[in-house]
């Protein structure tokens, strides 16, 4: 590679005395040769590789296929840990620890003499804590997916992450045996890579190749696939060619990139935890983005993917019908056609003629699975800044409701409680979960989607009304609102409700509504005070008391925007 562009690498491995002999002395006990530091591009992998993050064990293998394509071009490549978030194992819940790992990345990056860098995410937090950290340094940077696990063999029946919460009802009531439950457990994740269906982490490498900021055919490409490590190889190689040409987060990530984002979110039918990343991401590289902008722009785009929790079909099928660029080819009328990407073109010509194989996944949008299935941000006197609800994956017949509120104070008194045969409930009730929002939780948990009391389940009733300022699984399906906001932490109105209040549910108008006079709710917020936390210190004591609430992307108030990649003062 040859550069006119000062690489910023060279302010480590270029200075001469005594800084310079440490720099590069040390380096040397690699085994590198001394003309590596010589002009080179340096270029980070930042990798979320971990045992304990299921989803992204065989990040360490996919890395060598990105060193590959480094080497190649011209470029040397040092990889590096940063935090990884299981969201399968992380205790109380791993979005509270997103904007940790985001400080993580952000100041790896800063701190150390990269020129540009390769995200390795995979499971659902890696991806957006690993974009948020970069951007707010804002050198280039590219991200590689580690890609969905394949699907899952199960007595005949192809199984995803999705069928956890069906299997775990009709276990509830008997009509799924232990036995059987167990051998499902060993039947579901069969490879590598994160979930099979359009869950978070399948959503956010749609996002990650929606905004422009992958390679195109980043989204579906299995995990397995010899093809993933392709890709990795050619993200390797444009890594050092964005260096070249100063290609950075901040040139792709326009306002028409996140809108671009949002359309083709809701042609997917992705995870409404999309909504909070996007968020935030967008607000560490200083683009105005609103709550109404995921409405306005993607409740009008219909449904195209015919996945769960949507639709029928997994990730696999998606990669083997044409994956993200078909759906892309399908929405260009929809998208802007200024955006740049990582390789320099845009997203709508990146995708012009991507052919589609299979109109049973991936349909068409002049004959869509379904009409505006796009999210739904509604408002309300219980959420004066707004909730979310994925109507794809809710009942119709629930989209419009009024019901009595059966209230949850706790996550605790929810588990407790919600399987009583006494739990005074009935399928026309609204479940309310209280307090598991950014800070009642604290971290705003997987929660929202409320498995059904048994003595409903035992009725065949498969979906109610519910409610919570908490988030669901991207995996998961039903009628819920979520994100609350305010939380009922911060004394939103979510705080006041109480049992029997009625509640009004009218998502066609937006609406989400608390049927209690303004006076009562008064009477109620002067006797209330938030339940107290057992967090004193920490990491998490900082986070309940800086991070922002749902609509403004749960990021903490002290990190929107960045700092940039200078560093002025030596380390000796």
């Amino acid at each position: 590679m040859s550069t006119d562009k000062k690489l910023r690498s060279s302010d480590w491995f270029g200075k001469s005395g005594k800084d310079g002999f440490i720099y590069r002395a040390w380096m040397k006990n690699q085994g590198f040769p001394p003309d590596e530091f010589e002009g080179k591009p340096v270029i980070g992998i930042c990798n979320t590789f971990s045992e304990l993050t299921p989803c992204n064990a065989h990040l360490r293998e996919l890395s060598d296929a990105v060193k590959r394509g480094v080497w190649e071009a011209g470029g040397l490549p040092l990889e590096f840990p940063v935090m990884s978030l299981g969201e399968t194992l992380i205790r109380p819940t791993a979005m509270l620890f997103r904007n940790l790992a985001s400080m993580d990345v952000e100041e790896s990056i800063r701190a150390n003499p990269l020129d540009g860098v390769v995200l390795m995410c995979g499971c659902d937090k890696t991806t957006p804590a690993l974009v948020m950290g970069a951007c707010s340094v804002d050198i280039p940077a590219i991200v590689v997916s580690g890609g969905p696990m394949l699907t899952g063999k199960f007595r005949g029946e192809d199984i995803g992450t999705t069928d956890v919460w069906r299997f775990a009802a009709e276990h509830k009531v008997g009509d799924l045996s232990t036995d059987a439950f167990r051998e499902a457990e060993g039947a579901m994740c069969r490879s590598a890579g994160h979930c099979a269906v359009m869950g978070t982490a399948s959503t956010m490498a749609s996002m990650a190749e929606s905004l422009g900021i992958s390679l195109p055919g980043n989204a579906a490409i299995p995990a397995v696939d010899a093809r993933r490590k392709v890709l990795a190889h050619r993200s390797g190689r444009r890594m050092v060619e964005m260096v070249e040409e100063d290609l950075t987060l901040s040139k792709i990530l326009s306002r028409e990139a996140f809108l671009n984002a949002i359309k083709v979110n809701a042609a997917i039918g992705g995870s409404t935890n999309f909504i909070v990343h996007l968020t935030a991401i967008a607000r560490r590289v200083g683009v105005a983005l609103e709550l109404e902008d995921f409405d306005t722009h993607g409740s009008q785009v219909p449904l195209l993917v015919n996945l769960k929790p949507s639709g029928e079909h997994h990730m696999e099928d998606f990669y083997y019908a044409g994956g993200l660029p078909a759906v892309i080819c399908e929405l260009q009328d929809h998208l802007s056609e200024e955006p740049i990407t990582a390789n320099g073109q845009t997203l709508v010509a990146n995708n012009r003629d991507a052919p589609c194989y299979d109109r049973d996944v991936i349909a068409s949008v002049e004959d869509p699975f379904q009409q505006e299935a796009g999210t739904t941000v509604v408002r309300g006197n219980l959420c004066p800044d707004g909730a979310v609800i994925k109507t794809s994956a809710a009942s119709p017949g629930l989209l419009r409701h009024r019901g009595p509120a059966v209230v949850f104070e706790t996550i605790e008194d929810y588990h407790a409680r919600v399987d009583d045969p006494d739990l005074e409930v009935t399928p026309d009730s609204v479940l309310v979960l209280k307090y598991v929002g950014p800070k009642g939780y604290p971290g705003m948990a997987e929660v929202g989607n409320m498995t059904l009391p048994k003595k409903i389940l035992r009725q065949g009733v498969d979906d109610m009304v519910r409610i919570s300022d908490g988030r669901m699984s991207g995996t998961a399906y039903g009628t819920a609102f979520l994100h609350v906001s305010p939380e009922s932490y911060a004394g939103g109105p979510l705080a006041l409700v109480e049992n029997g209040d009625m509640i009004e549910v009218d998502v066609e108008n937006k609406r989400l509504h608390l049927d209690v006079s303004e006076e009562e709710l008064q009477r109620r917020r002067a006797q209330w005070t938030p339940p107290p936390h057992d967090y004193d210190r920490g990491y998490v004591r900082l986070y309940i008391d800086h991070v922002q609430q749902a609509h403004l992307g749960a990021d903490m108030d002290f990190l929107a925007g960045g700092s940039g990649s200078t560093v002025q003062r030596e380390s000796h």
